[in-house]
């Protein structure tokens, strides 16, 4: 079955692009296109899309408001935010309300298709020199931005907390495997340990989190 798509963008000719690269895969079709959050959010439910290709500033409704109410009304499609700017707080926002990660809009095709494919087979799209930007921006020391009580990740395990760390820091699981002098295998263990024991949806929560908490220190 090929990948459903639902293009999000409040500009018809970014929208017009993105459908020509789209369906010139064999394994991905759009199946809708929306030119703000209200209707992406109306669409969604309707289609039931594998992936919201999601613009995050829209007028109506926003990106961050829209992917929070598809992903609170229990849908299993999986929202991508894309941004034209990588220090874009509405990025990071999409992020915390369970984004599966986000793009720019200068992305080679090649990457988009790519990310695409990832984020429909569960995996998130996490750039480590975007996403190390951008929370480093945002999270460290920023008044507008809580930080989260350290002492949640009391449940993890040491290796699991080293895990996570290298998670954060943009690391794949073949690197973390690599650095740890684990198996791969078991690396994908540990973080689907951390993802249950913390309740976070997938990899981009749990990089957002380990800077909430100061697992990782975005200057270091």
């Amino acid at each position: 079955m090929p990948i459903t798509v639902l293009l999000v963008d409040d500009q018809e000719l970014m929208r017009m692009g993105l459908n020509m690269v789209l369906e010139a895969q064999e394994d991905i079709t759009v199946v809708g296109e929306a030119r703000d959050g209200a209707a992406a959010v109306a669409a969604t439910r309707k289609l039931e899309p594998d992936v919201v290709l999601m613009d995050v500033r829209m007028p109506v409704v926003d990106g961050v408001n829209a992917t929070s109410q598809i992903l609170e009304s229990g849908s299993s499609s999986r929202v991508l935010v894309m941004t034209t700017f990588d220090l874009d707080e509405h990025a990071l926002g999409a992020l915390r309300a369970g984004a599966s990660g986000f793009l720019l809009k200068d992305t080679p095709p090649e990457d988009l298709v790519s990310a695409i494919r990832s984020v429909a087979a569960g995996d998130a799209v996490v750039s480590p020199k975007v996403t190390r930007r951008l929370l480093g921006r945002f999270i460290d020391g920023g008044e507008s931005t809580p930080r989260r009580d350290p002492t949640v990740l009391d449940v993890l395990t040491d290796r699991e907390r080293q895990v996570l760390e290298n998670v954060a820091t943009g690391l794949s699981n073949t690197e973390i495997a690599e650095k740890l002098f684990l198996s791969e295998s078991t690396v994908k263990t540990h973080i689907g340990r951390i993802l249950t024991k913390l309740e976070l949806r997938d990899r981009v929560q749990a990089v957002v989190l380990a800077y909430e908490t100061g697992l990782v220190n975005p200057s270091s």
